[in-house]
């Protein structure tokens, strides 16, 4: 079973922070909130945060700013994960990525459908690594991304969660 081993030394990691909508500012931009409260009390810090229109060349070209910033180690973005036809954030993850993490977008829909049933099949949350960097999509509602950082996220990015964690693998991420 996985536990967090508090023998182990926390190490912080340099999160950024994107939202993907037509409508939200930073005054009312809940779900990206959450995230930054989140990560800052886990010890971790907020590198960066923005909010992009449902725009695919634009969120392609944040991504790709932050992948090459050596001052970011994960991105994590809410938002444009759903089926409409303004929904492109899930593209424009799997455009930048090097490497996809198929079993987050899995793992996050069954535990998704504990809370809301057959309506985590509208998810395509998902998650890879781009030139060292992790990145995740979640959804844009405030449940899908108090889910996400509480029963993946929070354990994957501490060190000390046994067996295993991402952390652990970030001087890897680039091995040749």
């Amino acid at each position: 079973m996985s536990r967090i081993d508090e023998s182990r030394t926390f190490v912080p990691v340099n999160i950024a922070v994107l939202t993907v909508s037509d409508t939200r500012t930073l005054e009312n931009d809940t779900s990206g909130q959450i995230l930054v409260d989140r990560i800052e009390v886990k010890g971790h810090k907020v590198a960066a945060r923005t909010i992009v229109k449902d725009d695919f060349d634009v969120i392609v070209a944040q991504f790709r700013q932050w992948c090459d910033d050596q001052e970011i180690d994960v991105i994590i973005s809410t938002g444009g994960t759903g089926v409409t036809g303004r929904d492109v954030t899930t593209e424009a993850h799997q455009k930048v990525y090097d490497k996809e993490i198929p079993g987050f977008g899995e793992l996050f829909r069954w535990l998704s459908y504990a809370k809301i049933g057959t309506s985590t099949v509208q998810s395509r949350a998902t998650a890879g690594v781009s030139g060292g960097t992790y990145m995740f999509a979640l959804p844009g509602s405030n449940g899908a991304c108090k889910d996400a950082w509480d029963d993946i996220l929070f354990y994957q990015l501490d060190i000390r969660h046994r067996p295993c964690n991402f952390v652990e693998l970030m001087p890897r991420l680039t091995e040749k």
